[in-house]
């Protein structure tokens, strides 16, 4: 899908096909009698440029719509083309659901290689920190422990939907992507997605710091609730706004700037949409994990460690097991949610240059689907076709 034209943005208007053959004159009918139906095109006929083109003005049998949406009762539209996870159609939310997780499940080897590493950082290092914050001997300092990976957990997640989104992107047209084709098509990129990071992180970070500071009693005084909850509202409309940044830099080519800008204009107009799909997977996510990582508690738990707090262990070396075992158990996780948040940002993406830009025609063009043209040829390790 990287070596596609339709990853940039459409211009105004779009070119007819100069290599498609013209279309015969009609010939009109003789006074009374009834044309014949149109042959049905590759997916059914009549709709669009998908099929044999608009039905012919004037009543037409069976139903308002004609024969050719549905067959002859005139029932429905035909299937839309599906040549990868999903249709090449505007999605529904179980249908970018099962996308993220079709794409998981189908490109497993890629999503696992990928997401094992960046999870196994992410969890050393908060093993790491759990176990300095125990031995404080502080519950304070464990928990600000806990919590101070955060900020590593979101780089992470950024630089993972970077990586993944090769994958996913290929995945919607039906090609498989190995690790070595995923790096390769992501490693001219890889510092620009790193300066992306690196700058939704000082967004996200000063949005948090002037969080904090609101938390502040000191600070604000009695106008504290009145301030934290309008600033919460901010960081979520933020952290919304720009999150089609990734997919944006990656598969349209833009510079960190402009694709945190594209990301803005795709987002605004169906912000509530967006955001309550992310807030559906992210439950999804949570009771994926919490299902995951249940037999390393139980298992903790087994050696005197506690139910997942080392406070409350048998000794030193119990907590020390404790928090390798759920460190282990949060590693097999994100080794599943990872790709999975991953391909549904980049599904949403997809979805929302359905719905403005008309992406589903370049994509079936791309797939090399009859009907829509031949997809358009780029020269051998060449990541953007000439004049995209």
């Amino acid at each position: 899908m990287t070596d596609t034209p339709g990853w940039t943005p459409p211009g105004p208007s779009a070119e007819p096909d100069a290599s498609a053959p013209a279309a015969p004159a009609a010939t009109p009918a003789p006074q009374g009698t009834t044309p014949p139906p149109a042959a049905p095109g590759p997916y059914g006929g009549g709709y669009g440029s998908w099929g044999t083109g608009p039905a012919a003005p004037g009543p037409q049998p069976g139903g308002p719509y004609g024969p050719q949406f549905g067959g002859p009762y005139g029932w429905g539209a035909p299937p839309s083309p599906k040549p990868g996870v999903v249709p090449l159609r505007p999605l529904g939310v179980g249908e970018i659901l099962d996308g993220a997780f079709s794409t998981a499940r189908i490109h497993w080897r890629t999503c696992f290689g990928l997401s094992i590493v960046l999870a196994a950082i992410t969890e050393v290092v908060q093993a790491l920190a759990e176990w300095w914050g125990y031995r404080s001997g502080s519950a304070t300092t464990y928990a600000f422990a806990s919590y101070a990976v955060l900020p590593l957990d979101l780089l992470v997640g950024v630089i993972a939907g970077g990586l993944l989104t090769i994958v996913v992107s290929r995945a919607v047209l039906g090609q498989p992507t190995d690790l070595k084709d995923a790096w390769r098509s992501t490693r001219p990129r890889l510092g620009q997605l790193l300066g992306l990071t690196g700058l939704q992180a000082l967004i996200m970070g000063g949005l948090f710091a002037l969080l904090l500071g609101a938390g502040s009693t000191d600070l604000f005084g009695p106008a504290l609730p009145l301030l934290m909850l309008p600033i919460l509202a901010v960081i979520i409309w933020v952290v919304v706004s720009i999150g089609f940044a990734a997919p944006a830099l990656m598969l349209e080519k833009q510079d960190v700037i402009t694709a945190l800008k594209r990301s803005w204009r795709l987002v605004h107009g169906a912000w509530w949409r967006i955001f309550g799909i992310n807030v559906l997977l992210q439950l999804l996510l949570f009771l994926i994990a919490a299902i995951a990582v249940l037999p390393f508690a139980a298992l903790a738990y087994a050696f005197g460690a506690g139910f997942g707090d080392p406070f409350a262990a048998e000794s030193d070396t119990a907590a020390g097991i404790g928090i390798a075992l759920l460190a282990v158990g949060g590693t097999v996780v994100k080794c599943i949610t990872i790709p999975a948040a991953a391909a549904c940002t980049v599904l949403l993406y997809v979805d929302q240059r359905i719905r403005r830009e008309a992406l589903d025609i370049e994509l079936a063009r791309a797939a090399g689907l009859p009907g829509h043209g031949a997809p358009h040829a780029t020269v051998p390790g060449q990541t953007t076709p000439p004049g995209a």
